[in-house]
Formats: C-alpha cells, sequence, structure tokens
C-alpha cells in the first residue's frame, strides 16, 4: 500500500520490484495527483489499484479489495513538489497564489478561513504548535492587523515585517508549514494511520515512513519505539503492570537519510528521514 501516492514514483518502484505478481493499493486524496498516477501506473495494468481515499480508510479499502493483509506500506508524508510548484494551490510564498494549502479539493477548511477568520489566541496557537514558531503571537497579532490578507506573498509580506530572516530560510517558511499541517489535520492524520498501518501488515511485513519536519518524525520515531517494547510501563517501576507486547521491531534505530547525490539530485530531499519498522 502507497498511502501517499502523488504522482506515482514510489509506487511505480514497488511495483517494478514486486514484479511479476505483486498488486498495489494506491491512495491520495488529491485528484491532481491521481490523475498523473493513472497515467505513470498505465504499464501495470491491474496489479495497481488506485482510489481516491484518504490513507486512514486503509482498513476499509483492504475490506473492499478483499484483502486480509499487506506486505509493505509507504507513507511519504507532507505536500509534494507538484503541490508546491502549482501557485493556484496556494503552498509557496515564491509566487502568488490563493491562501488554499488543501490537499483534498472538497476539504472545506482552507488556509485563507484560518488567516482571516480564526481568532488571534487560536491563530497564534496552530503557529506555534504546528510551526514551532516562536514568534507566533508577533505574527498573529500582525495577520489580525493586515486583514483581510488576500494571498501567499501578501501573508509572506505581513510574517516578514515581523520576523526578520534568520539563516537561510524565508522568515514565513514555519508559518506557511503550520497553516498547511492545520487545513489538512496532518499529525493527526499520522497519529491515526500508525497503528492502523501495523494491524493491516502481515507477519514480516514493513511499514515505511518519510518525513520531512522534526514534528511528523518524533510522532513517528516515539510510535515505533513504544511499540517495539514489550513493557512500557514507567521506567523505575519495579513491576511490570502494563501487559504491553512489542508488535513490531526498528529496522534501524536512526532516521535513514538521503546521501549527497540524492541530495543534488532533488534538493527537497536534504530534509527527508525515512524509518521503517518490520511486524513482529
Amino acid at each position: 500500500m502507497d498511502g501517499t501516492l502523488g504522482a506515482g514514483g514510489h509506487a511505480a518502484g514497488l511495483l517494478a520490484g514486486s514484479d511479476p505478481g505483486g498488486q498495489l493499493l494506491g491512495m491520495d486524496v488529491d485528484p491532481q495527483a491521481l490523475a498523473l498516477a493513472h497515467l505513470k501506473l498505465a504499464p501495470f495494468g491491474e496489479r495497481a489499484w488506485l482510489k481516491k481515499a484518504p490513507y486512514t480508510s486503509l482498513p476499509d479499502q483492504l475490506v473492499e479489495l478483499g484483502w486480509d493483509s499487506v506486505d509493505g506500506i509507504l507513507l511519504d508524508l507532507g505536500a509534494s513538489s507538484m503541490q508546491f510548484d502549482t501557485p493556484e494551490r496556494g503552498f509557496s510564498f515564491l509566487v502568488d497564489g490563493p491562501l488554499d494549502m488543501r490537499f483534498d479539493p472538497s476539504n472545506p477548511l482552507t488556509a485563507a478561513q484560518i488567516v482571516n477568520e480564526w481568532p488571534e489566541q487560536e491563530l497564534a496557537d496552530i503557529l506555534f504548535r504546528y510551526g514551532e514558531e516562536p514568534a507566533s503571537r508577533r505574527i498573529a497579532r500582525a495577520i489580525i492587523a493586515s486583514r483581510p490578507v488576500g494571498g501567499t506573498q501578501q501573508l509572506a509580506a505581513v510574517v516578514e515585517r515581523v520576523q526578520h530572516r534568520r539563516g537561510p530560510h524565508h522568515p514565513a517558511t514555519q508559518t506557511f508549514q503550520a497553516l498547511r499541517i492545520a487545513v489538512n489535520a496532518e499529525l493527526e492524520s499520522v497519529e491515526k494511520i500508525l497503528p492502523m498501518a501495523v494491524q493491516a501488515l502481515a507477519p514480516g511485513g514493513r511499514l515505511a515512513v518519510i518525513s520531512f519536519h522534526s514534528l511528523e518524525d518524533r510522532l513517528v520515531k516515539e510510535y515505533f519505539r513504544r511499540e517495539s517494547k514489550d513493557c512500557i510501563c514507567p521506567p523505575r517501576q519495579p513491576i511490570c503492570t502494563c501487559g504491553h507486547k512489542a508488535s513490531i521491531k526498528e529496522i534501524s534505530r536512526r532516521p535513514i537519510t538521503p546521501t549527497e547525490t540524492e541530495i543534488d539530485q532533488n534538493s527537497r530531499a536534504r530534509s527527508a528521514k525515512l524509518r521503517v519498522a518490520e511486524k513482529l
């Protein structure tokens, strides 16, 4: 199962690697991505099952296909290059576009609604929680004072007025990350899918998760660490009372990161971290 199908690059690799009999369920909520994936995966014919659905619908999808389990699950978290490079999707401040940021265009919540309608305290909270933005209160106050904020570059300019550039990243980077995560409920979805994925795996099956920022990676790391232990009682408790049993083993305690060659080929891979666990 490729739960974040995108344009189908990973799925094509998985299908090629499982030739001739491997089948793949590919899911995405983005119709633009699915259209591209259908074209890329057409040579694999009926070996590829593509669905417009969130990866958190995995149990229902398996029932529909009549699959008891899967041998591998891949999740490539966050926004895709295609989404960042499409101005009308509103993910990037490098070119002007509407404050949208939805993976699924049918999602009723947009970034414009958060920016222009949410109370200052709630806005500051998501900037701090999802963007890890230390100037969250100052930025939220500036956004409120600038309403209505009409597009991505206007929002970036508002942030830049109160948060000066530090290091190589634009000062609005964390604000845009926070808004995107909030619009798409990304962290909540990650928390929900991890136990679903382990449940869906056959013994010996593997779950591979690629993340691009610390919040996602922390969720995956903590879940993998907890579920690879037989006991999760407090460290100083002398006798185990939790009854917890390990369901997975970590393939690598440290995340797998891209090589310099891979970064040269794709600069956006620089922050990627891959964690893999195997079902016991």
